[in-house]
């Protein structure tokens, strides 16, 4: 498949690059997923596909960009579900309406965290945390992608059930919290096990728990938050998705060889291998699967974020 053959009103017999918007720095998880992709979607499509990373207002401002963008198939965005399920419950002026302004295209990942601690802190496990900041309250810290990023919320919606009190230090991206974190400038942090695992492996930082209901692949050693054995984290299962979406507008013959050509791209075997080898957990569907679980979970985070307001 090509691009001129995809919308033969928008790419000439030299097929124009397609510019794949991430919301968040160079480096973090979301610019590793949209990265990976694109140098095997550039062989479904026959045209390169070039990543650009527009950080800022909880990954909006790519999102924005996106929705703006003429409907040609030439500006897709590689967005993370925390800009599509928390962003329009917490942000008092939310520059776009995902379900009004934009097209979903296709799924392409979901994933679970891993939470990590500064070497140099007196606990290795859930419990032991628990236990130290309940005798240091407010003394714990930890960083997140931003207000109202899924990191913050899970983390928020841990210390919650878990009964303490940790600061929250919200960046531009995962990759600089981490940086702190390693650094000791602030305690801990739940990142992308796709990510943390490098740090995890380099003994960096110390992995305290992973966020999903099973014990990951990538993490086999990481307990679990729920087998903590800490009755508020019994269940406990918090996790996100990726997904590729273009600008309202789009002809749905268009969005349907797009979501193709995504869906061969994330089947061709190196890089099945990779996202699998990073604790990534295949999601392939129709475009309409992404609006479902979309709607599904913007209507769960509504619950959790009660007084959270990001300007």
């Amino acid at each position: 498949m090509t691009l001129t053959a995809a919308a033969p009103s928008a790419f000439a017999q030299e097929p124009q690059p397609v510019r794949l918007l991430v919301g968040y720095s160079a480096g973090g998880p979301v610019d590793q997923g949209a990265r990976l992709l694109s140098v095997a979607l550039s062989k479904e499509l026959g045209a390169s596909v070039v990543v650009e990373n527009k950080p800022g207002a909880n990954a909006t401002m790519a999102g924005g960009e996106v929705a703006r963008a003429k409907p040609d198939g030439l500006t897709l965005w590689f967005a993370a579900s925390p800009t599509l399920t928390i962003s329009p419950n917490v942000m008092s002026k939310m520059p776009f309406d995902p379900p009004r302004d934009l097209t979903p295209v296709a799924p392409v990942l979901s994933y679970y965290n891993v939470l990590v601690a500064n070497n140099g802190l007196p606990f290795k496990t859930t419990r032991e945390l628990v236990e130290y900041a309940k005798r240091h309250p407010g003394q714990l810290s930890y960083g997140s992608a931003g207000v109202g990023s899924s990191n913050h919320l899970g983390a928020l919606l841990f210390s919650k059930r878990s009964g303490i009190e940790m600061n929250h230090i919200p960046y531009k991206g995962n990759a600089p919290a981490m940086t702190d974190v390693i650094g000791g400038q602030i305690s801990m942090m739940m990142d992308i096990i796709s990510t943390a695992s490098s740090y995890i492996q380099g003994k960096k930082v110390h992995p305290i728990a992973v966020t999903s209901p099973q014990r990951n692949a990538m993490l086999p050693d990481v307990p679990t938050l729920a087998e903590s054995g800490i009755e508020g984290l019994k269940g406990f299962d918090v996790g996100g998705w990726y997904g590729v979406y273009g600008p309202k507008g789009m002809s749905a013959d268009l969005t349907a060889k797009l979501n193709r050509a995504i869906t061969a791209a994330l089947r061709q075997p190196e890089l099945a291998r990779r996202l699998k080898e990073l604790g990534y957990d295949e999601w392939l569907g129709e475009p309409q699967l992404l609006a479902e679980r979309a709607a599904k979970e913007r209507a769960m985070w509504a619950t959790v974020t009660q007084g959270i307001v990001v300007d």
